[in-house]
């Protein structure tokens, strides 16, 4: 059974409940990591890596289907679930990337590697490599009450400054993001942030759980 959890966010006065991600579901041969739809079940997965509609152009999830995560970044993806709700009841979180394994961190890597690219995937040939191969970090866009994706002003796994969440009033006056288009973005920051996740800087949409090391000191690899 799931158990319930409430809390009381003092900026809303309202009290909101989430089911606690059950363990058991496992992925990638692991029982550490849990399936986020049952802490959210209205929760919408377009799983980029399991399609060719990526920066691979080629399925390298295979027919992984769910969006696994560890416990506690399941918990944390619920309760920004919560907090979008409150504001928007609506919208729903849409993912597009969750748990990914090392060899998959190795094929994107290898073909960024000593490219523009580079700076936006992680080397996983570094202490860390990417804190979704520990299953903590997520990509994620917001849908709209008709099942359309809020307009960021970049399609996800884009590969410029245009995605950059440091220099987004600097592009507002240069005419190159909208009011809107960035309005929707700070939109999925604070409800991600509020909920406990830290937001990359380079990648509007990726949001890790904990920071790198005490990723790599919790959590192990998936391979």
């Amino acid at each position: 059974m799931l158990k319930r959890l409430a809390i009381i966010p003092a900026a809303l006065g309202l009290a909101l409940a989430w089911n606690e991600p059950s363990i058991g579901a496992g992925a990638f041969g692991r029982t550490d990591l849990v399936d986020a739809s049952t802490a959210i079940p209205a929760l919408r997965v377009d799983l980029k890596y399991a399609t060719s509609d990526n920066f691979l152009h080629r399925n390298v999830y295979g027919d992984l289907d769910r969006c696994f995560l560890h416990k506690e970044a399941a918990g944390m993806l619920a309760k920004a679930d919560h907090f979008l709700q409150a504001e928007h009841p609506k919208y729903r979180l849409h993912v597009f990337d969750c748990a990914r394994p090392r060899r998959v961190q190795r094929e994107m890597w290898a073909i960024v590697k000593g490219t523009a690219q580079e700076p936006y995937v992680a080397n996983p040939n570094d202490k860390t490599g990417s804190i979704h191969n520990y299953g903590g970090a997520v990509d994620l866009t917001i849908d709209d009450a008709a099942g359309k994706a809020l307009d960021m002003g970049t399609p996800f796994d884009f590969f410029g400054d245009l995605a950059h969440i440091d220099a987004e009033q600097a592009l507002i006056k240069r005419g190159r993001l909208t009011k809107v288009q960035v309005a929707n973005r700070a939109l999925l920051r604070q409800v991600m942030m509020r909920a406990g996740f830290q937001p990359l800087a380079v990648e509007w949409w990726h949001f890790n759980s904990a920071s790198p090391n005490e990723t790599r000191r919790r959590y192990r690899i998936i391979e």
